[in-house]
């Protein structure tokens, strides 16, 4: 028992130096090979909940693209140890039939926790989605990127950083907040909708996923327009409002996009020039629907 737990433990002191030591890139393809979407999709969930995650939201993007979203005590743990936590309270999945093969891949712990500031320890977070859909490979940025890269990331001169957020409106209280994007999201002001909701405790803050239907800032859009390369960046998806205290914010697009897509030639995010601001644009009716 005591070999065990020691090898346990240095098992996680590696992983843990990995987060800091590798170059790191945005998405992981897991190992599963499932046969269709949907058997790939029961598969994921069944995995991911076997290893201590909670699935807090899922939806299809776009036709045989599908997203879960989970979630765990650890990593909300995390989240409540950072400025703007939340934005990286989730785990997201990806089951997508891309260039004619049905693929697994998720987000990459160590990446998004480097890129969005966080505290803690995200080893353990990563140890256990390797156990959940195993571990075929980094991918998504050619080459990957330091660990001090990712913590003053910003895709071009003039760019927007991860403390750049858009700030979309202030209430009176964390609760008038809650109420009102819930009501906006209940009505899909702008065709915008709820994905999940995460409220990360000990504090004030609580993070929706949305899906975008309308304009440059659709979901669908972005992916026939970002997602060629040899996997797919799915697992982008959903983006999120954050309410921190009595603020709503949101990662601005220039950011939360480029972070999913950090090689990507600017000729290429030119055909989605639209939308961030559209982004923004529809998050702000979302956060204040009664504004002129």
């Amino acid at each position: 028992m005591l070999k065990k737990i020691f090898a346990a433990g240095m098992g996680l002191m590696l992983l843990a130096g990995q987060v800091w030591a590798e170059e790191l890139k945005p998405f992981v393809l897991s190992t599963l090979k499932p046969a269709s979407v949907t058997a790939g999709v029961e598969a994921a969930k069944k995995a991911l909940t076997g290893a201590g995650f909670t699935v807090v939201g899922e939806y299809d993007p776009k036709g045989e693209t599908h997203i879960i979203v989970v979630t765990s005590d650890a990593l909300k743990q995390i989240a409540a140890q950072s400025d703007n936590g939340g934005f990286g309270a989730m785990e997201r999945v990806a089951v997508v039939k891309h260039k004619g093969n049905v693929e697994v891949s998720y987000t990459n712990p160590a990446y998004w926790w480097n890129a969005y500031r966080m505290k803690g320890d995200i080893a353990p977070v990563a140890a256990a989605m390797k156990k959940a859909l195993g571990d075929a490979g980094q991918y998504g940025a050619e080459p990957g990127l330091s660990a001090g890269d990712l913590r003053d990331y910003h895709y071009k001169f003039m760019m927007p950083y991860f403390t750049d957020v858009d700030e979309l409106e202030e209430y009176d209280s964390h609760q008038q907040g809650i109420d009102t994007i819930e009501k906006s999201l209940a009505k899909r002001v702008e065709g915008v909708s709820k994905v999940y909701r995460i409220d990360i405790p000990g504090t004030e803050m609580t993070v929706w996923g949305v899906a975008f239907t309308r304009e440059g800032a659709s979901d669908k859009h972005v992916l026939d327009n970002l997602d060629q390369g040899a996997h797919s960046h799915a697992a982008h998806l959903p983006y999120e409002i954050l309410l921190n205290g009595k603020k709503a914010v949101a990662l601005n697009g220039k950011f939360r996009i480029a972070i999913s897509w950090p090689r990507l030639p600017m000729g290429t995010f030119m055909n989605i020039m639209s939308t961030p601001d559209d982004i923004l644009s529809q998050l702000e009716d979302v956060a204040d629907p009664d504004a002129d």
